[in-house]
């Protein structure tokens, strides 16, 4: 019975060592582990195009434009989940108090939810908000995230582009077009001299 502990020691010793060391790590950081699309290139993205869109004179007004942030498609060939790509650029927006965000899609059903609970009796009428007094956005912002991805010998070459375009709602015009572009290289290490 003692040499059962014995030969378990060593696996229970070999499965704890296997676990990764896990620490925190800036997020605003450079993220290098592959040429995939990741933090910085998210964080890149969003400062850059935010800047820009601010510097355009649109945005010098005394009026905040009321913007309806949209949809980014992903035409790479790689999940990305741009939905947080917008989601860091509606913020950046936010807080250059500059302008004014129109709710999104979710949160327009968000609005649909409450607006139906205020309706239901459960709400007093003097505190249930107002409807149709929404405020319409102006413009419209939408981008598309493309790549090109291209391999040989052990090497890799990944190039981004992200376009994002605001257009104005009422003429239908394009106001404001920038875009930002990220190239990775990885090459794979060879052995021997």
């Amino acid at each position: 019975m003692k040499i059962l502990p014995l030969l378990v020691l060593p696996l229970l010793l070999s499965c704890r060592s296997s676990r990764p060391k896990v620490r925190y790590e800036d997020p605003t950081g450079v993220e290098t582990l592959t040429v995939d699309f990741g933090s910085t290139d998210l964080q890149k993205i969003a400062a850059d195009l935010v800047q820009s869109m601010l510097r355009h004179e649109a945005f010098s007004a005394s009026d905040k434009p009321v913007i309806y942030v949209g949809a980014v498609e992903n035409a790479t060939s790689e999940h990305v989940d741009t939905r947080n790509v917008t989601d860091s650029i509606r913020t950046a927006l936010l807080k250059s108090g500059k302008v004014k965000i129109a709710a999104d899609l979710q949160g327009r059903g968000e609005i649909a939810d409450q607006a139906d609970y205020q309706r239901s009796g459960a709400v007093s009428p003097e505190t249930a908000a107002a409807m149709g007094r929404q405020v319409g956005a102006g413009h419209s912002l939408y981008g598309r995230l493309t790549s090109i991805d291209k391999k040989a010998g052990g090497a890799q070459d990944l190039f981004f582009k992200f376009t994002l375009n605001l257009v104005n709602v009422e003429s239908g015009l394009f106001e404001w077009a920038d875009e930002v572009q990220i190239r990775k290289v990885a090459a794979r290490r060879s052995f021997g001299w």
